[in-house]
């Protein structure tokens, strides 16, 4: 049975777990901006996102991280955040972060 992290915590855990794991990963992907972090979303294909950390608060974006947390730990295949749902899905999400 594990102890649950308030949602903040949660996010910066898994933050820094996907900062140090792209620093061990080549340096063949494009680099981030300042401010914003790469995620890898699908379930078969992975698609690679650039998102804002500010989204690293909200609530619907934190259910997706919980998933991931459930899905993979904190050993993320990618080298990097992977969030396993469907892309529509995410897109759906952060579109809604985007207008509030």
């Amino acid at each position: 049975m594990g102890v649950r992290l308030p949602g903040a915590i949660l996010a910066k855990q898994i933050l820094r777990r996907s900062v140090l794991t792209a620093n061990n990963t080549s340096s063949a992907s494009p680099e981030v901006p300042k401010g914003f972090l790469a995620v890898y979303v699908g379930q078969t294909e992975r698609k690679r996102f650039i998102v804002p950390v500010s989204y690293l608060n909200q609530p619907s974006f934190q259910a997706l991280l919980r998933k991931a947390e459930e899905e993979f730990g904190f050993d993320h295949p990618m080298g990097g955040l992977t969030i396993p749902c469907r892309e529509d899905i995410f897109i759906d999400v952060t579109s809604q972060l985007n207008r509030s």
